[in-house]
């Protein structure tokens, strides 16, 4: 039988599809709501040729064939046993990382509810089998059919059916995060063709990425999950199909997930030499320094550290030179992580583009990285700094031009030819010339020094704005930032608030200017408008921080979408990063050349590494550390 799930908006309530009727093998369709469709094969006569796979990449084909044995950066020798514990920034009020209310922990994803395919970490963007073990799809990706793996289970031992990827579909799409009610939202229909078995329709919607934004969805019981209150914070422990469960919660302090022995998944391929310890207890500190004392206290396993000054000096302490703790510098092989700080354009004090633009200028990086970063860092104009997809420094190619076409003059001419440079100080705090360029584009702008305070011509109102943040860090850029505008007779405050408030303020865009990072993939797509499509921008919970509204920014987007071959996306993703480049919507602060990686001697990982870096889920620890 099978059971149409469509779009529902117009359609009368009735009751439940249930999954007793499956058994049945009617066919016939039903619709989630009860309305009852004769005929068998709700598919066109005319149906796509379609072709059943492994894997599906985003562009191309997958890397590794259909008998691949484990994941190239994984030990499949790796021995099991241990505990990894991992210190985490900041606090948590819920186990549910899919909604916008709360601070969830994130780590549910992957360890404790798993995804219909598992990402290739290798690769740019390609996805292998995990709850399905293989996938039916046609040429040009207008509908994807999921295999269901029969030894899939979750963790109160119930099966993992197509009713229950049904079920989360919807669950997401009508109360999930911003992100996946746009993603989902385009799903025309779902068929439940047998119990193991669920297809999913575009209706037409040309997006090559939704095939696999659909495979990395989150599958939940349908059984367990109340969803009458699923956007409500819960600290209970979600019912998950993946290696852990949880086993105890610390509200707020600390989160031990505990591996679970009967796991369904632990020989597939993508599995093999992953999740290799039998606890991982993740601990949260609010305070920075404290947590780096514990670090070197051995009270938890590795640190991702992000403060210049700390890996320049810090390390110097009786367990790192002993060689007990060992650093590691990684050069990934995606988009260098560029930190921002973001105008809120919503706010009239940032609508114009020169005022952006100059303020740009004011930020003083030479002087900041030699002072504050010890020269540790780089910058580089655009949001796919490092990579073939950033524009910045590139004129643009024929194909670039002719996407950009019909969007004349959204691209000032030194982005588009590849002249334009980030302002660049003489480094000594106090450059005259780039002040006295600022200026000029502030007066342009209606602005004029009365004093030493730069005032609105029209209507004497002062230049004035927040800075928002909620680390040391952030705020020690910050109050420098402030330094540099102060010259210009622009008054920037600098306001810290603890990192709930941070984000509550952050998700509503209560705020002048953030610090924010985007951390960007070599594959983007939908998150691109997550991150600065049109749509986003009212809608509370996205990171359309900027609230950015532009047109040639949706269709960049949609041209990368529905690429096939990789220089027609690469010209597209390009394009993008040049129409936000001229916008002004950010400064960028620093970019980050390399994953700074602590760790104690006790946890050993693969010789080989990801693309991506870092991967704690293929580390181990070391047989002859075991405790009791």
């Amino acid at each position: 039988m099978r059971v149409d799930v469509a779009d529902e908006a117009n359609r009368p309530a009735g009751p439940r599809v249930v999954t007793a009727l499956i058994a049945l093998g009617w066919a016939i369709a039903v619709s989630i709501h009860g309305a009852w469709i004769p005929g068998g094969n709700l598919a066109a006569s005319a149906e796509p040729a379609a072709r059943s796979a492994h894997g599906l990449a985003m562009i191309g084909e997958p890397a590794l064939p259909p008998d691949f044995d484990h994941l190239p950066y994984a030990n499949p020798a790796a021995p099991k046993g241990g505990r990894l514990v991992i210190g985490l920034p900041g606090t948590f009020d819920s186990l549910n990382p899919f909604i916008v209310r709360g601070s969830a922990v994130p780590q549910i994803r992957g360890y404790v509810v798993e995804s219909l395919l598992a990402r290739g970490q290798d690769e740019p963007f390609t996805l292998y089998g995990l709850l399905a073990r293989s996938i039916d799809i046609d040429d040009a990706r207008s509908f994807i059919t999921f295999r269901i793996d029969p030894r899939a289970r979750f963790s109160n031992g119930e099966p993992v059916t197509a009713e229950d990827v049904v079920f989360s579909w919807r669950l997401l799409r009508d109360k999930g995060r911003p992100n996946y009610r746009i993603y989902y939202g385009k799903i025309a229909r779902a068929e439940i063709l047998d119990p193991l078995t669920v297809r999913f329709d575009f209706g037409g919607v040309s997006d090559r990425e939704l095939p696999l934004i659909l495979g990395l969805m989150p599958i939940l019981d349908h059984t367990t999950v109340d969803d009458a209150r699923f956007e409500e914070t819960s600290l209970a422990p979600p019912v998950g199909s993946g290696p852990y469960r949880v086993t105890s919660v610390k509200a707020g302090a600390s989160l031990t997930l505990t591996r679970a022995p009967e796991y369904w998944g632990r020989d597939l391929p993508v599995n093999r030499g992953l999740w290799n310890f039998d606890e991982v207890r993740l601990d949260f500190y609010r305070e920075a320094n404290g947590a780096f004392e514990a670090f070197k206290r051995g009270l938890y396993d590795f640190r991702r550290e992000d403060e210049p000054l700390r890996w320049h000096e810090g390390y110097d302490f009786p367990a790192a030179r002993r060689g007990d703790v060992i650093r590691d510098e990684i050069v990934t092989g995606l988009p260098k992580p560029t930190e921002y700080l973001v105008f809120n354009t919503r706010r009239a004090v940032f609508a114009d583009l020169r005022v952006r633009q100059a303020l740009t200028m004011l930020f003083d990086f030479n002087w900041i990285n030699r002072n504050y970063w010890f020269g540790l860092y780089a910058r580089a104009g655009g949001f796919f700094a490092g990579s073939e997809l950033s524009a910045y420094g590139q004129p643009a190619t024929a194909r670039e031009r002719e996407l950009l076409k019909p969007y004349d003059g959204v691209v000032r001419p030194d982005i588009l030819d590849g002249s334009w440079r980030l302002p660049a100080s003489d480094g000594s705090g106090r450059d005259r010339t780039v002040l006295s360029a600022a200026l000029r584009l502030l007066d342009a702008a209606g602005y004029e020094l009365d004093g030493l305070t730069l005032r609105n011509r029209a209507t004497k109102a002062p230049l004035a704005f927040e800075i928002l943040v909620t680390t040391r860090d952030q705020e020690r850029i910050a109050l420098a930032y402030a330094s540099d505008v102060k010259r210009a007779g622009i008054a920037a405050t600098v306001r810290a608030v603890d990192a709930a408030q941070f984000d509550q303020r952050r998700l509503a865009y209560d705020f002048d200017m953030i610090d924010n990072r985007w951390d960007q993939s070599l594959s983007p797509g939908n998150e691109q408008s997550f991150y600065w499509g049109s749509a986003a921008a009212d809608i509370p919970g996205t990171r359309n921080y900027m609230g950015v509204k532009e047109p040639a920014i949706d269709a960049m987007i949609a041209a990368m979408l529905e690429a096939r071959e990789r220089p027609d996306f690469v010209a597209a993703v390009r394009a993008l990063d040049r129409i936000l480049m001229t916008g002004f919507y950010a400064i960028p602060l620093y970019q980050i050349e390399k994953q700074w990686i602590a760790r104690w001697n006790r946890i050993q990982q693969p010789q080989t590494r990801a693309l991506s870096g870092y991967l704690p889920e293929t580390w181990w620890q070391s047989p002859s550390t075991h405790g009791p």
